[in-house]
């Protein structure tokens, strides 16, 4: 008999270097919002967040807790790995979940940043995964006037000495110059692959889903208040000499990375009960897919592989479990299906890398 369950999540906010959470406060219900420096919420998390020690810093800060049960959702995955994630998934990428996924909300620009693809990640890090990520715009904000962006890609080739010696100045006008402005708006979706600088403008209110580490290297030493951060949040211990290996430093132009990187959805399915569309597919990248169901009338779905599912819009119950806009369940490889009634939800299916 089959005793698998989808999991309901609780909220996991995790402290970031940056303001916001304002949009994402009012996403879960809570008006007015406020922003403050937990700006995300991690879902299905199974990664611990690399923060510096805080008074008031949870244990194991960034890990899932399963609301009935108060257990981390890491805990259950090593405990019964063949249950969540399946037995390809064990023999491929044994008992890590292989994904993250993470509502975001920036009330000011992100530092200048670069997550190290899985070549380097191994190399430096030891680490069978990287960072290569995607953006899903649920919505936005003007901050100061500004209008949400992204800063995203060089502009033309850019040489190593160059961009460590505006790191050495804390030229940060200057390393922004390097990057494409873009702005950006609700339902686009943009791709960056390990090893490619960018960063979230203030205004941006995402999903982020990404492989599992926390690896971030910061060409900014001072937040926005100007207060100097810990050495260990830009190089993650790798040191400001070998911080730069993360990098690929060539250049594209504006309509070559939008052709490359902004993904158009594809539809998948367009029944009775649900129309189900492609984000993000494993064609573009194995290290994730993502995709969005509209729910039209209730139905029960089919539970292919493990995967987060997220409500982003609507409310109603998944498997008799109420749930609303902001909440995320984890689905079990294990269970066969389970029912989905409301017709007002929208949800994304958030899935590990291919297997």
């Amino acid at each position: 008999m089959n005793t698998y369950t989808p999991l309901k999540l609780t909220e996991n906010r995790v402290w970031r270097i940056y303001l916001g959470g304002k949009m994402l406060d009012e996403f879960h219900g809570r008006i007015p919002g406020a922003d403050g420096y937990f700006p995300e919420d991690w879902l299905a998390s199974v990664v611990v967040a690399q923060n510096p020690d805080r008074a008031d810093k949870p244990e194991n800060e960034g890990l899932s807790i399963v609301s009935a049960t108060g257990e981390a959702l890491r805990d259950l995955m090593e405990a019964d790995p063949a249950g969540f994630l399946g037995e390809k998934h064990l023999a491929k990428l044994g008992t890590n979940f292989g994904v993250l996924t993470k509502f975001l909300d920036s009330a000011e620009r992100l530092p200048i940043q670069v997550h190290p693809d899985k070549t380097e990640a191994k190399r430096l890090f030891q680490s069978d995964y990287g960072k290569t990520e995607a953006w899903y715009i649920l919505d936005g904000r003007e901050i100061n006037g500004e209008a949400p962006c992204i800063h995203m890609g060089f502009r033309e080739d850019v040489p190593r000495e160059t961009l460590q010696a505006l790191f050495d100045k804390q030229d940060i006008a200057g390393m922004e110059a390097l990057m494409h402005r873009i702005p950006v708006k609700a339902g686009e979706v943009y791709l960056i692959e390990g090893g490619t600088p960018h960063a979230i403008g203030p205004g941006c209110f995402i999903l982020e889903i990404q492989e599992p580490t926390d690896y971030t290297i910061s060409l900014e030493k001072c937040n926005t208040l100007g207060e100097k951060l810990p050495d260990f949040m830009c190089h993650m211990g790798l040191g400001f000499e070998k911080m730069f290996d993360c990098f690929h430093y060539e250049g594209q132009t504006l309509p070559e990375l939008l052709n490359n990187y902004r993904l158009a959805p594809k539809p998948l399915e367009d029944c009775a009960s649900c129309t189900r569309t492609s984000l993000i597919d494993y064609g573009r990248t194995p290290c994730f897919a993502l995709n969005r169901v509209d729910v039209k009338q209730d139905f029960t779905a089919k539970a292919e592989s493990a995967c987060a599912i997220v409500i982003i819009g609507g409310q109603g119950k998944i498997a008799g479990e109420d749930v609303k806009q902001g909440d995320c369940l984890f689905i079990p490889a294990g269970l066969d299906s389970f029912t989905v009634e409301g017709e007002n939800i929208v949800y994304l299916e958030c899935l590990p890398p291919q297997v």
